[in-house]
């Protein structure tokens, strides 16, 4: 649960934004209260100390679903609180519709995940975007108070709430396009109807906000862990990089290319030796991972973020036990496609459970149908149960090494500008964890456009990137690779280009005239 000081400083913040939007005889901002303990707009940004408070619950956005946690009082109404969890909607919508995973429920909307059947008025969808708009509020709000002050440690904090809602932008971007309301800390408080932006426009200043912000932000590990430093923006922008010519129609893998190697040279991070502990209860403790959402079973309990990822996997004859969890959820499974992309006897990173489980899956509401997947756990890497079995400590790795070695090589490949040579040797290092030798290790004839997207499914899996990757390589609706249930079809088949991007909800589209429906909704 969030700290009692940051759930009334939120208040505020709601309360305050509320005050705006209200006509009044009485200027009732210019009083205070004669109760000194109510926490009022006035007082929330007065020191230092209280714009890192309302910073944490910028952060906590990732994570929390609402005031209380892990269900009451929600941030986002119109939809169940767990579901709306950003984490959870972020895996929902980089996942499920892709060949990593199926899931079982029949929660209305959320079956259409499998087959990339989704329409305006889907709840998950919603659920996506809100929350998305939800933080760019937050922040914007959070960066109008921190530009009336000098403190340089303010300045600081602001920098870090800009790279907060860049990183929010880029995934309005990816997931919505460029045709999406855009609002800043510039635009007036109070209710109005923003104007949408584009696709080039977005792109361009989640670009220069990052270029900004790396200048200011702290040198890499410098910071507190879960907080943004420059290695975190320099992270985001080879990722926005990587998928310019999608986003904008115009390549920059040079330049994916060089933020790639800065955090490589410069970060000073390294690969985690074990594989496994990534995704467990102590993973705060790895050197691989560049940004994480914090996740803490005492503190930050939720029914979305990790205790969503790791309580769906479970079912069937696995033991929830080992995984650290008081019962399983029994939800989500991989498709068979995405298992024969693995050496199953010799890569360390196929972590399936299969006792029980068929490889095929003729009827995705069966648990049993289709590998079940033990690569995230509620377990310390010392084998310790995390604080509580109902929910989680594991941190999720929004950005980490080995997706940036990835990136690397991607960039050298398609930019045929980088050095081929360490592109191949920051693979074989992610090989040599995976196989335990050098056995799995591949030669420069080898390191292919189709061996990167592969390997980054085999090293990224259920981390969030899988839509992503494939829109990238223009794969995730197109027939020429398919899936089980892609398409509502058990063998799978293509489906229309426009599922590439989700649409606008149908209530934004009612409440704002000034936006239209992305294309084919």
């Amino acid at each position: 649960m969030l700290n009692k000081n940051v759930r009334n400083i939120a208040f505020a913040i709601f309360a305050a934004l509320i005050a705006v939007n209200t006509t009044s005889c009485v200027d009732a901002l210019d009083t205070e209260p004669i109760d000194d303990s109510v926490v009022t707009s006035t007082r929330v940004y007065d020191t230092p100390e209280d714009f890192k408070l309302v910073l944490a619950k910028l952060y906590a956005g990732f994570a929390t679903t609402g005031q209380e946690g892990p269900a009451g009082n929600p941030d986002i109404q119109g939809i169940d609180e767990g579901f709306s969890s950003y984490i959870r909607q972020l895996w929902v919508h980089q996942t499920i519709p892709t060949d990593e995973a199926v899931v079982a429920w029949n929660d209305p909307g959320l079956p259409e995940f499998n087959f990339q059947a989704w329409g305006a008025s889907n709840d998950f969808v919603m659920g996506m975007y809100s929350r998305i708009y939800y933080e760019i509020t937050l922040t914007n709000e959070f960066i109008r108070e921190a530009q009336q002050r000098d403190e340089a440690v303010i300045q600081g904090y602001k920098a870090e709430a800009r790279f907060l809602r860049a990183l929010s932008y880029w995934h309005a971007l990816d997931m919505f396009g460029g045709n999406v309301p855009f609002v800043t800390e510039d635009d007036p408080i109070g209710a109005y109807m923003p104007e949408p932006t584009n696709s080039e426009d977005l792109f361009n200043y989640i670009e220069s906000e990052l270029l900004e912000i790396a200048e200011v932000l702290q040198a890499p590990q410098t910071n507190d862990y879960g907080r943004a430093d420059q290695a975190a923006a320099w992270t985001l922008l080879s990722k926005l990089y990587l998928n310019a010519e999608v986003y904008t129609g115009q390549e920059r893998y040079d330049d994916a290319l060089n933020f790639a190697g800065k955090v490589i040279d410069e970060g000073g991070y390294s690969l985690e030796d074990n594989y496994q502990k990534l995704f467990m209860a102590d993973n705060d403790q790895t050197s691989e991972i560049i940004f994480p959402i914090r996740f803490d079973g005492d503190n930050i309990r939720t029914f979305g973020g990790t205790t969503f990822i790791i309580h769906a996997a479970v079912g069937g004859n696995m033991s929830a036990t080992e995984f650290g969890i008081g019962g399983g959820w029994a939800g989500h499974r991989v498709t068979p496609e995405f298992v024969e992309k693995f050496d199953l006897e010799n890569d360390g990173r196929a972590l399936f459970f299969t006792d029980g489980q068929s490889l095929e899956i003729e009827d995705y509401r069966e648990f049993t149908q289709g590998y079940a997947v033990s690569k995230w756990r509620n377990v310390t890497s010392t084998g310790e149960p995390g604080i509580s079995s109902s929910y989680v400590d594991t941190d999720f790795p929004m950005f980490r090494l080995a997706d940036v070695y990835l990136i690397y090589a991607e960039a050298a490949l398609r930019g045929q500008s980088g050095d081929l040579n360490r592109a191949l040797q920051l693979v074989n290092e992610l090989r040599q964890r995976a196989f335990g030798d050098e056995s799995g290790n591949i030669s420069n004839a080898d390191l292919t456009l189709d061996f990167i997207l592969d390997e980054r499914a085999r090293e990224l899996y259920w981390e969030g990137h899988r839509r992503t990757d494939l829109r990238r390589f223009g794969l995730f609706t197109s027939p020429n690779y398919v899936w089980s249930w892609k398409g509502n079809d058990v063998e799978g088949s293509g489906t229309s280009d426009h599922f590439n991007i989700f649409p606008i909800p149908s209530t934004d589209i009612n409440s704002n005239l000034n936006l239209t429906q992305n294309p084919g909704y």
